[in-house]
């Protein structure tokens, strides 16, 4: 069986950025479960994976605009430290992630940099602008169920559990 709309993959993988540090692994303890087509995969890469079948081993570069995007300097803004009073001073580093409810709904946000009472925070997905290096093996492909289809992503190990 082939990747195509509808089916389910799951995949090992590790995705690395341009200097080669190693981003995210997908492994025998955790692999990595999607439903192609749906939208649930960088563009990308899902399209490196179509009709690909289990046993198969691809290498793939996808540029940011077929991943995150590019950076949007837009999505940095200066906001007073205030806005964070209910976190503590040694968890607001640069680096830390929280959640923000936006027009868009709940986003990351990340402190790019602290300067006294000044936070500069940062809402572009922390892969912005990146291109990601990614060699991946897929382990097994099949058709997606009824509930999986209406629900959009897979069900049971490794995929979303109810």
């Amino acid at each position: 069986m082939t990747i195509v709309k509808n089916s389910i993959a799951t995949l090992h993988y590790t995705l690395k950025d341009d200097a080669g540090e190693i981003l995210d692994i997908a492994d025998e303890n955790n692999p990595f479960l999607y439903m192609h087509g749906v939208g649930g995969m960088i563009p990308g890469l899902e399209k490196a994976l179509e009709n690909g079948s289990a046993g198969d081993h691809i290498v793939v570069s996808v540029p940011p605009a077929e991943a995150y995007g590019e950076r949007n300097p837009n999505l940095t803004q200066d906001v007073p430290r205030e806005m964070f009073s209910e976190v503590d001073d040694e968890e607001m580093v640069v680096g830390a992630q929280f959640q923000a409810q936006t027009d868009q709904g709940v986003e990351i946000i990340t402190v790019a940099a602290i300067e006294g009472d000044t936070i500069k925070i940062d809402g572009n997905h922390p892969m912005a602008g990146e291109t990601l290096h990614f060699d991946v093996t897929i382990l097994d492909v099949r058709d997606a169920t009824e509930e999986e289809i209406s629900h959009g992503h897979p069900h049971g190990p490794g995929g979303h559990q109810h």
